[in-house]
């Protein structure tokens, strides 16, 4: 019988994170996915580290934007009409969660996290080999119009107030920075401290390869076969089962499949997500990350070629993709960017974890003994997995934590 001192179950960037951390604090690590690390909802982000991040994504606040995405014309959202019954809960408190008070309330409860965001990718980059992955050019958030500039005052005004480096731009001098861009837009902002990678899924690996290196074990197996063999807890892998004492679970979009048997059940959704490859026209070319503010959009240059990233749709998280916000969204963005030719023939689909509160789960899950939670990272999971993996792992052994975890706690949801 294989033993170890914990079990990581999940290997995306924040599994995978978690379990690097425990090991570099002497415990031993068996780290344990379907799959191969970060092949799962960490492939398909926009590669932003968003240290910069204030607000988190909220809920419309104007009729004509619910408008056009309750009529199916908005790049920003889609739904499947039969999963709205299911979701309908959710989307309320979400809805709360989006008042202006409970926003600002919001961003300083998650300030710490991101604050340390770009520092700890870096410390665990220079340890994994993975530093060529990473620029330092910041990101550019395009607005085509001054009423969605205007709209941005208050965040400014946070970020002041917090430190948060940005430039606000006119058009010309965005476009001094991105000559590739078409001059569509009215504004732009340049957020100088974020750091964008090349390649998530490599960098994942690389952290991954740097978890081996030190002593920590990868096993394939079902995150669901997980169960209690007292004292200890138990998942069966392709190489025999394994016990811990201690397991957790960074699962993303399949944390319900395992905690909903164990008789936690926590409110997590998922906002399904796209994206798909093209190969830019001519020589054009981008520095750093773009994102169009009006039509909800990124578009990255990646090793594959320009990733170009959808919005959100509500959805079962199982259900065949339906990626109709291509067909909304790509006039606007090879009106701003000379998009060729997609690289891959279909979309990627992925589900991003998300908390109506816009707030991770990173602790111990209430009333199991044995069992810590890292999930619900929504649209910052590539962001904040090394922080979350130092906080959970000064959490599990006694360290002083670096900032407090209170915010995180899965207790917040046991009324």
């Amino acid at each position: 019988m294989a033993r170890t001192d914990v079990i990581v179950l999940g290997a995306g960037i924040v599994g995978t994170s978690v379990a690097l951390h425990l090991v570099k604090s002497g415990l031993s690590v068996a780290l344990i996915d379907r799959g191969g690390p970060g092949e799962e909802t960490s492939y398909g982000n926009a590669g932003v580290i968003e240290g910069n991040t204030i607000f988190p994504a909220a809920f419309p606040s104007d009729w004509a934007t619910l408008l056009r995405i309750a009529l199916k014309r908005s790049p920003i959202a889609n739904y499947h009409l039969s999963f709205l019954p299911c979701v309908a809960p959710w989307l309320a408190a979400f809805r709360a969660a989006s008042q202006p008070a409970r926003l600002v309330e919001t961003a300083q409860l998650m300030r710490p996290l991101f604050a340390r965001a770009v520092a700890e990718h870096e410390a665990l980059a220079a340890e994994a080999d993975a530093e060529h992955y990473f620029r330092r050019t910041g990101w550019l958030k395009l607005y085509r119009s001054d009423r969605t500039f205007a709209a941005l005052s208050r965040e400014l005004d946070l970020a002041a107030s917090f430190g948060i480096a940005n430039i606000p731009l006119d058009r010309d001098a965005a476009l001094a920075l991105e000559p590739s861009l078409a001059p569509v837009f009215r504004h732009a902002v340049h957020w100088t401290g974020a750091v964008s990678v090349s390649n998530p899924l490599a960098v994942t690996r690389a952290y991954a390869a740097r978890f081996a290196a030190l002593g920590g074990l990868s096993f394939t197996g079902d995150a669901r076969r997980l169960h209690q063999v007292q004292p200890h807890w138990r998942v069966d892998t392709t190489a025999g089962p394994l016990d811990a004492a201690e397991v957790v679970i960074a699962l993303g979009p399949w944390l319900p499949d395992v905690l909903d048997p164990l008789g936690l059940k926590l409110p997590l959704a998922v906002k399904r997500g796209y994206h798909r490859h093209f190969r830019p026209q001519g020589n054009a070319a981008l520095s750093r990350p773009v994102l169009d503010a009006d039509n909800g959009y990124c578009i990255t240059p990646m090793e594959q070629g320009i990733r170009l990233t959808t919005g959100v749709e509500f959805a079962p998280r199982d259900a065949p993709p339906t990626p109709v916000q291509f067909d909304r969204l790509l006039p606007a963005a090879r009106q701003l960017f000379a998009l060729g030719e997609p690289v891959e023939r279909q979309p990627w689909l992925g589900a991003r974890p998300c908390f109506a509160d816009s707030r991770p789960v990173i602790g111990r899950a209430p009333g199991v003994s044995g069992l810590w939670l890292a999930c619900g990272h929504a649209h910052w999971g590539l962001t904040l997995g090394p922080a979350t993996g130092r906080l959970l792992g000064e959490m599990m052994t006694g360290t002083t934590p670096f900032c407090d975890p209170q915010p995180y706690a899965a207790d917040r949801f046991m009324h």
